[in-house]
């Protein structure tokens, strides 16, 4: 009989057998071998759980080591290329901006950055570490290289942490203590006796439970009534990846029912799915089609392929010797063993022969299992690290159902949502817009006020919705403000937030001075102020308001809480802007005309442009209120272009009779021509021109083909990952040799920074950002 193990998300796994008996053989082994309906689903019997004996026999069966060193195989690929991406070598230098003021954000305060050049050394060892564990080269120490640099960097700045990337840590940590160097590693090559060994089975159950638990607790937080009622990532159903939906549903629909509905559908299922053998091609197809979207929906590096991979550990784990069979005889020297021989493993726990916990009713997930039975390994003995493992499994897979729901611990961490985002699976369940943030200081000794550009000495923004962060961001400008003879700062934070297309209000106490304000990561924060979640039904009427306004009105919803105030400032473009009350009753001043306005439900005041107002709450609950305006600079823009398209028109189809002024001369060159651009004199007329070229080389770019956008893409990260790679080099230089002249050292940074041929900015961005709606 062939064991082959079909766990797919399994807490312990199973196996299914194929019968490789020769015709003669007696019906009554046959029938020894039949399984119980328990043992063909799960993968093992009820017997297995009675003890605790049985139950480490159960998690230290002998294991095929091919998927798990597959796994590891692309992991460790995946994660080298991370490394010179998301986690910021290439950009190393801008990242850490080695002796500037800057504020950061680590886990714990004592942690800072290295030097630089250690920096980037660091970053080596972890990719090293990475290539290591890719290849099985030195396997253990290549873990601990990774591991050890990998959340070090982690812990040094909360504002990068995610879900994806708190994920690489944990499968990192998992391998270190597996034998994921069993199949197909180079320490094989090295180590003929571990060469093709089999793996407890407890090393793909940590895996996969790991892999299920992401997907189910994910689904599990998505049952968030924002999400099941279409708000958390309402914008998502207006990208081209979901036109084919569009067609047969209305873009509402799209959003509720294939972004979140089949979102919370997929999580929630997934890794079910992919447990049984029946339902796994379907489980694949959707876990696939959903991550290749993600892939492009989002900008979050390697996680995609990274799931994609985990994916096949649900798979039988003999997978890779029956795929890389189907191969030509002539590459077997370079891939993967193919062979059923599989060496026993003092790691795992053999069954005497004839037991009834052997090979014919184990789950060992490998074809190995067949060889056990023809040469079968001699029986082993119950030790301690079998126990061990057995203990280690039960207590991190204990932990990780427990993590996501620890936060009634570290309280502080938690403000509107509970913790800090990456350990608890809500994956884009909360989206977030801020409207309106401002830092006020006081001076301790003279009492003078002032204001801080929000961000200034530091380039995260994620400060603005962690009182955690935002505790040391202020403990940080206390510190460098005494620079610029600012004594004993008193430092205000003013910021509103939406969180899932609420109104926007205020998330912490803008009267609270945050250096002195008390901050303790088991108790709650004192200074957060409450979500509105009376007035979450609003949003209904938010989108009938909306849709009732053209395309040049926007429109901001405010609430507030009563006894506080909002200073505003109207940019001179929005040149209509007013203030309809919603609910509760407010106070408008007009600051320049030192008037008050009182206004109840239904009014609403004109506020004048390029001045200040103040919105003050007297009702007794909070207010509600909105701002409608229109940016007329912009709308006095768009419908110049408008003419000077027109014209242009009519001078390509010869229909234009009158001469053209010399100031719109340069609309007869073609579009390509940045000499026009150039030689216009009109500012507006150069402006168009310049959009004009741009908008033409975006639909070059959106109708290239697929070779020509492959190649860009290929160029695009080959210097991404040669600057990264190079500015290494120069730092380890200067580690072992010393700093060279500056001229030098210039040089080479220059040839480091190097790009692509005709390389510009984004002009998607571009044309955003030139057309962006100014803000209130």
């Amino acid at each position: 009989m062939e064991g082959r193990d079909a766990t797919a998300g399994a807490f312990v796994g199973r196996e299914r057998e194929k019968k490789t008996a020769k015709k003669g053989a007696a019906p009554k082994e046959v029938k020894a071998q039949t399984k119980s309906r328990m043992e063909t689903l799960f993968g093992f019997r009820k017997e297995d759980l009675s003890s605790w004996d049985n139950l480490v026999a159960l998690l230290n069966r002998p294991t095929d080591p091919a998927s798990l060193g597959i796994f590891r195989c692309l992991f460790g690929l995946l994660m080298a290329i991370d490394v010179t991406q998301e986690r910021g070598l290439s950009h190393l230098d801008y990242k850490y901006l080695d002796g500037a003021p800057v504020c950061r954000f680590p886990l714990f305060n004592f942690l800072e950055p290295l030097p630089l050049d250690w920096m980037y050394l660091v970053y080596l060892v972890m990719f090293l570490g990475a290539l290591g564990i890719m290849l099985g080269c030195f396997y253990r120490l290549s873990c601990l290289m990774f591991i050890s640099t990998y959340w070090y960097v982690f812990f040094l700045d909360k504002t990068a942490w995610n879900n994806h990337s708190y994920l690489y840590g944990l499968i990192g940590f998992q391998l270190a203590i597996m034998d994921g160097n069993r199949y197909w590693s180079m320490d094989g090559l090295r180590k003929p006796s571990i060469r093709n060994a089999h793996v407890p089975l407890w090393n793909y159950t940590v895996l996969r439970t790991q892999i299920f638990i992401v997907y189910f607790i994910a689904g599990v937080k998505k049952l968030d009534a924002d999400w099941v009622e279409g708000y958390s990532m309402s914008y998502l159903a207006h990208h081209w990846l979901f036109d084919p939906f569009k067609v047969i549903l209305p873009v509402e629909l799209v959003s509720l029912l294939v972004v979140h509905g089949g979102g919370l559908i997929l999580d929630l299922t997934a890794g079910y799915l992919l447990f049984f053998d029946a339902t796994r091609p379907f489980a694949f197809f959707f876990v696939s089609y959903f991550h290749c979207m993600n892939s492009q929906l989002f900008s979050i590096g390697m996680f995609s392929y990274t799931m994609l991979s985990t994916s096949l550990l649900f798979c039988y784990a003999d997978w890779p010797r029956r795929f890389f069979a189907r191969f030509p005889s002539f590459l077997s020297s370079i891939l993967p063993l193919t062979s059923a021989e599989v060496q026993p493993s003092t790691s795992c726990l053999y069954p005497e022969v004839g037991s009834s916990g052997g090979s014919g009713s184990g789950s060992s997930g490998s074809s190995g299992e067949r060889q056990a039975t023809q040469n079968p390994a001699k029986a082993s003995k119950l030790r301690f690290k079998h126990k061990l493992g057995a203990v280690f499994t039960i207590l991190y897979i204990a932990e990780q159902f427990f993590m996501p729901y620890s936060h009634f611990i570290t309280k502080g961490y938690n403000n509107w949502t509970n913790g800090l985002y990456g350990y608890s699976w809500d994956m884009m369940v909360h989206s977030r817009s801020h409207q309106h943030v401002k830092i006020t200081y006081k001076d301790g000794k003279t009492g003078e006020v002032g204001y801080l550009n929000p961000g200034v000495f530091t380039q995260s923004r994620r400060w603005k919705d962690h009182g955690d962060m935002l505790k040391q961001y202020a403990t940080c400008l206390s510190g460098l403000l005494p620079r610029y003879n600012i004594s004993d700062p008193e430092i205000y934070f003013d910021i509103w937030v939406s969180i899932n297309e609420r109104f926007q209000q205020r998330i912490f106490d803008p009267r609270v001075d945050i250096v002195k304000a008390d901050w303790s990561p088991f108790k709650p924060n004192p200074w957060l102020m409450p979500l509105l979640v009376d007035l979450s039904p609003w949003r209904t009427k938010f989108q009938e308001i909306e849709g009732s306004l053209d395309n040049q009105t926007e429109i901001v919803f405010i609430a507030d809480f009563p006894g506080l105030h909002l200073e505003n400032f109207v940019s001179e473009d929005l040149g209509n802007t007013s203030v309809h009350v919603l609910q509760g009753r407010v106070n408008v001043e007009i600051v320049d005309e030192n008037k008050n306005h009182t206004l109840q439900p239904g009014d609403q005041i004109k506020v004048p442009a390029g001045a200040y107002h103040k919105v003050f709450t007297v009702s007794e609950g909070p207010s509600c209120y909105m701002y409608v305006y229109v940016n007329t600079t912009e709308a006095a823009l768009l419908q110049n272009f408008t003419k000077l398209q027109e014209i242009q028109e009519r001078i390509r189809n010869g229909t234009e009779t009158e001469p053209l002024p010399p100031e719109l001369q340069p609309l007869m060159a073609a579009d390509d021509d940045q000499e026009a651009e150039v030689n216009a004199t009109d500012p507006v007329v150069q402006l168009f021109l310049k959009r004009q070229r741009r908008m033409k080389e975006v639909k070059k770019r959106r109708e290239a083909g697929m070779l020509e956008r492959l190649d860009r893409f290929a160029v695009k990260k080959y210097y991404t990952i040669r600057r990264g790679f190079l500015m290494t080099a120069i730092a380890i230089r200067n580690l072992v040799l010393g700093l060279p002249p500056v001229e030098q050292l210039t040089r080479e940074v220059a040839f480091a920074n190097m790009k692509e041929p005709e390389a510009e900015a984004d002009p998607d961005e571009t044309i955003k950002n030139e057309m962006a709606h100014a803000e209130l």
